[in-house]
């Protein structure tokens, strides 16, 4: 079926990635393949499918601990919030037979992935064996890290060109804003977004897949296959010789181009403790790569002159400190219009949410409330930190993450008391 390419900033798709957990312990359920089909029919049975945003639907990938929620049709994000809430309740409904829950945040706290990784059996299950053959897939890099994915539709190359030139220079300043996985294997792992820093190790005998994780300058379909695709095939070649895994997906980039919809898709964003606040921080990144994407803050030439190791070296840093990382690279901070030559992330993230303002932003009324929470107190890493006041215990973890599975049933945004 022919299907005509929406254009820059007309709509959005959305994916949102869940743990199920034990609804007392909290310990991983890997029981996806059991709820998924339920849960399918109860959304197509029960749920009002507005015109505006398209079918909703849930999925697994890779993990039977893992539930993804998405609306298939790109469309608008007003309203896309509260219909992703009701999913929530309604999956909470059927979990509750299983004694299971969903919990959010971008990493479980205390899962042994190499003991409880259970990988997907059915759908896809040779792609999977061969992932799991090829890289490990039972460690935290693969099937212990949850993201929200924003994909951004574009309608030809040049299309995609200035689209891809924004998202490089956005990408490296959203673990600032979006950490929320500062504990693992039980322990305060030293970084805010340790779900950016395991990430980084998913492929390291093929670093093609991977790259500086912020994607290079493309400017066309034709160079992202040349530039980009074919050395990752080339390096897996020998270890994939019937190609299962030669497909553009295998690119782990944090923004990866997505030519069979036409979209790049974002996926540096960890999840955050609500639907709300993830599409708050979705129509942030949105308004923000649009006002890069019209050239009002520079021009497309000088924003691709920014060499991807520099953005890179900004990604690690707020990957570790999140919003109290200090950037000293003057060159970005000119190219984002910021007029000083050093800055706290936070203070950017404020510059940037007044320059939003100033230009009538059109997501301000999903955003501006949460970034101001964020500004004032912090990440939800950092709120978990916090709220954890330096003891981490098992007990102190479950009492916080409990707290955490409560907000995403009934919607809440997470204060640290």
């Amino acid at each position: 079926m022919n299907r005509i390419p929406l254009q820059a900033f007309s709509a959005y798709g959305i994916e949102l990635e869940y743990m199920l957990v034990d609804r007392q312990s909290l310990d991983v359920r890997s029981i996806a393949d059991i709820i998924l089909p339920n849960a399918r029919r109860e959304v197509a049975a029960t749920v009002a499918r507005a015109e505006t945003h398209g079918a909703i639907d849930w999925s697994n990938e890779l993990a039977l601990h893992v539930i993804e929620i998405k609306n298939i049709c790109p469309g608008p994000l007003v309203g896309l919030a509260e219909i992703f809430q009701k999913q929530i309740s309604l999956l909470d409904t059927g979990l509750k037979a299983h004694n299971a829950c969903l919990m959010p945040t971008a990493m479980h706290p205390w899962m042994d992935p190499t003991r409880e990784t259970k990988l997907w059996p059915d759908d896809n299950e040779e792609i999977y064996t061969t992932f799991h053959r090829l890289f490990n897939c039972k460690r935290h890099a693969w099937s212990n890290i949850q993201s929200m994915h924003v994909n951004l539709p574009f309608a030809d190359d040049q299309q995609f060109e200035r689209l891809l030139a924004a998202v490089r220079l956005v990408v490296p300043l959203l673990p600032a804003i979006a950490a929320s996985s500062p504990v693992a294997d039980g322990v305060s792992s030293g970084y805010m977004d340790y779900r950016m820093h395991v990430y980084r190790g998913q492929t390291p005998r093929q670093p093609a897949i991977a790259g500086a994780i912020v994607p290079e300058v493309v400017r066309s379909r034709n160079e992202q296959e040349v530039a980009i695709l074919e050395p990752m095939f080339a390096e897996i070649e020998p270890e994939d010789p019937k190609h299962r895994l030669r497909f553009e997906w295998l690119n782990s980039r944090g923004a990866i181009p997505r030519f069979d919809r036409n979209a790049i898709e974002i996926r540096v964003m960890d999840m955050q403790e609500c639907p709300q606040a993830d599409l708050a921080l979705a129509a942030l990144v949105i308004d923000f790569t649009h006002l890069l994407y019209t050239g009002e803050l520079s021009d497309l030439q000088t924003q691709q002159a920014l060499p991807t190791h520099r953005l890179s070296e900004v990604l690690t840093a707020c990957s570790r400190d999140a919003e109290q990382t200090y950037i000293d690279d003057a060159h970005y901070l000119s190219v984002l219009g910021f007029p000083g030559k050093r800055c706290s992330a936070r203070e950017l993230w404020y510059y940037i949410s007044e320059t939003l303002l100033s230009h009538g932003a059109a997501h301000l009324h999903l955003w501006q409330n949460h970034l101001q929470l964020i500004l004032q107190q912090g990440s939800l890493a950092r709120r978990i930190m916090h709220a954890l006041k330096g003891e981490v215990s098992r007990v102190a973890l479950h009492a916080v993450y409990a707290n955490l599975a409560s907000c995403l049933r009934d919607g809440k945004t997470f204060i640290a008391e």
